[in-house]
C-alpha cells in the first residue's frame, strides 16, 4: 500500500435540505482515513446539534475579528448567518496526512477552490423540487417565508453544478454514500496522489 505526504481535500456542497450533512456523516463513520473539518458558524445551533461536531457556534462580533484577522481560508454570510472554514484546522488536518472531508456552501466552495486547486469538488442535488420542499418542511425548524427563501436559493444554486467535478442525486441515501465512496476511493487512485518518494525508496534503490 503507498504512502502519501498529505490529504486530500474533498469539497462538498449542496443547497440548503439536498442531505448533504447526513451524507458526509455516514462516510465519515466507516472511513478511517477521512476527517470532517468543522466549521465556524453565528447563528443560533438547531435542536440536537452540539458545538464542535456540527458547527463552532460563536457570536457574531467574534466570527468578524477572527475573518478580519485572516483566520478563516473563507467566510460568507448565507442566509442572514456567518460561516467560515478555519485555515489552521485545515491545514493540520491535511498535513497529518488524512484526507479532509469539507461540508460547505457554495460561495465557500469557489474561494476553497482558488486556494486548494488540486482539492475534489462534489455536488450534491435532490432528486427533486417536490422533495427538497418536504424534507425542509420535515425540518420543522423554518418559518414559512425561510422555506420559500431557500426553496428559491436552491433553484439559483443548482445552477452551479457544472463548476464541481462530481454530481451526486441524494435519491435513496445509501445509493448516495456508495457514490461518494466510489469518489473517494478513485481519487485516491490517481496517480498524482502516490508519494512518489515511497515509491523510490521502496523499489527502485
Amino acid at each position: 500500500m503507498t504512502k502519501r505526504s498529505k490529504g486530500t481535500l474533498f469539497v462538498i456542497s449542496a443547497p440548503s435540505g439536498a442531505g448533504k450533512t447526513t451524507l458526509c456523516r455516514h462516510i465519515a463513520a466507516v472511513d478511517k482515513r477521512l476527517r470532517e473539518s468543522v466549521s465556524y458558524t453565528s447563528r443560533q445551533p438547531r435542536k440536537g446539534e452540539r458545538n464542535n461536531r456540527d458547527y463552532t457556534f460563536v457570536g457574531t462580533d467574534e466570527f468578524r475579528k477572527m475573518a478580519a484577522g485572516g483566520e478563516f481560508v473563507e467566510w460568507a454570510e448565507v442566509h442572514g448567518n456567518l460561516y467560515g472554514t478555519s485555515r489552521k484546522r485545515l491545514k493540520d488536518i491535511l498535513a497529518k496526512g488524512f484526507d479532509v472531508l469539507l461540508d460547505i456552501d457554495i460561495q465557500g466552495a469557489a474561494q476553497i477552490r482558488k486556494a486548494f486547486p488540486a482539492g475534489v469538488s462534489i455536488f450534491v442535488m435532490p432528486p427533486s423540487r417536490g422533495v427538497l420542499r418536504r424534507r425542509l418542511e420535515g425540518r420543522g425548524a423554518n418559518t414559512k417565508a425561510d422555506m420559500e427563501r431557500r426553496l428559491k436559493n436552491a433553484v439559483r444554486e443548482m445552477k452551479n453544478y457544472k463548476k464541481y467535478d462530481y454530481v451526486i442525486v441524494n435519491d435513496v441515501l445509501n445509493d448516495a454514500v456508495s457514490g461518494l465512496r466510489a469518489i473517494i476511493a478513485s481519487e485516491r487512485l490517481r496517480t498524482a496522489r502516490v508519494d512518489g518518494a515511497w515509491i523510490r525508496d521502496n523499489f527502485f534503490c
